[in-house]
């Protein structure tokens, strides 16, 4: 029997292996491998194996974790031990939160690395929910996408809406989703 795990990095494979074309807009660039948030571990143990269909695809690939990216921000903000001593008056230092994730992934997408034949990986995007926009986050960055973004999305997709963390609000991103299909996993 096929694990999720599996038949998610033999879809991804699939699509890393198709011909790219190179006029896409920023946001038909990215894809979102979408799979359920109790599969987050496992999934992250796998990311070599997704690294491995990239190169085989012959693209490159550039991972970016973003799970420690709120405690990294918090730790050279200026105001964090105000914050620490107030947590209630963080709410207004969040809304600087969300640009500078953004320029964070601009920066890994502007690196030379990250060419036109290039994946950029994203993790830990769940390390985000509350903190900051994922679908705004993705309209910051696709300006900058020259290769292909892949999003790894803990949720669901359904009916062309992506729900992270299964909430209940969704987003309709132009994306390509990348999921496990309607089969028995183990």
């Amino acid at each position: 029997m096929t694990t999720i795990i599996e038949a998610l990095c033999n879809n991804y494979a699939a699509q890393v292996g198709l011909a790219w074309q190179p006029d896409l807009a920023g946001p038909q660039r990215v894809w979102f491998v979408v799979y359920p948030p109790a599969a987050e571990r496992r999934l992250r143990l796998r990311l070599q194996t997704f690294e491995a269909a990239t190169q085989s695809a012959g693209k490159r690939w550039k991972h970016l974790d973003l799970t420690g990216a709120f405690s990294e921000w918090m730790a050279y903000h200026r105001y964090r031990d105000d914050y620490f001593g107030k947590p209630a008056s963080l709410g207004l230092g969040l809304k600087q939160f969300q640009p500078a994730v953004a320029d964070h992934v601009r920066s890994v997408l502007a690196n030379p690395d990250a060419d036109s034949s290039t994946v950029v990986a994203v993790s830990g995007i769940g390390s985000l929910f509350g903190l900051a926009s994922v679908s705004q986050l993705i309209s910051d960055v696709t300006a900058s996408i020259r290769g292909r973004l892949l999003v790894f999305f803990p949720g669901h997709t359904e009916h062309g809406l992506f729900k992270l963390l299964d909430a209940t609000a969704g987003y309709d991103y132009l994306a390509v989703a990348i999921t496990a299909d309607d089969g028995e996993y183990a």
